[in-house]
């Protein structure tokens, strides 16, 4: 009788290590704020509902912010609302804090970012001991990340755009987050799910 053989019993694939990134969810885009997107504190809302909920599901939470000091011409008291805005995210400010709906959550790392120039991907903020959004993710065996936050058609869309620049897997949530308008969010939402991003609801 022939001898049985030691066959493997294949692997499941394992899967992405992933980072949850709450962008710029503060005040200063909401409704009473210096750049309000309507429904923006409801949004708020609904993330802070998210992480107390799901945050144990990832290995980081991470949140970043508008923390302008002096961003130079991306402030303007003419602004095009393209290239440039009033001012908002000022350093310093309430407005500039996370929104009081994140009061008594805690997260792994915060990053600030703007401080001297325009910057709307979290990638280009840092955290208060220096290091780039990337290295704490790197540092933490991150290979995927889902974002959300303030404004999908602005930070959250370039932050994600940003993550498949690096190879990172990217999924935003579109319940958790709000466009300017929505013309503005039908346009993120083609070009990010150009780029790969998976647009997906967060079934909360």
């Amino acid at each position: 009788m022939p001898q049985a053989t030691n066959v493997p019993e294949p692997q499941a694939t394992k899967a992405p290590a992933r980072a949850l990134i709450l962008v710029d969810v503060q005040p200063t885009f909401c409704e009473g704020g210096a750049l309000p997107s309507e429904g923006a504190n409801a949004v708020a809302e609904r993330v802070a509902r998210f992480v107390r909920g799901h945050g144990d599901d990832y290995v980081a939470v991470v949140t970043t912010q508008d923390w302008h000091i002096d961003p130079g011409a991306h402030f303007s008291d003419e602004p095009d609302f393209v290239d440039t805005w009033p001012p908002h995210g000022v350093a310093g400010s309430a407005e500039a804090e996370l929104h009081p709906a994140l009061d008594g959550l805690s997260f792994d790392a915060s990053v600030r970012k703007g401080m001297y120039a325009a910057a709307y991907s979290g990638f280009e903020g840092v955290d208060d001991e220096g290091r780039s959004l990337e290295d704490i993710l790197r540092g933490r065996g991150v290979t995927g990340v889902d974002v959300v936050g303030l404004v999908e058609s602005h930070c959250v869309k370039e932050t994600a755009l940003d993550a498949r620049r690096r190879g990172l897997d990217a999924r935003v949530f579109t319940d958790l987050t709000v466009p300017v308008t929505p013309e503005l969010g039908a346009q993120a939402r083609e070009v990010m799910a150009e780029a790969g991003v998976e647009l997906a609801e967060s079934g909360t």
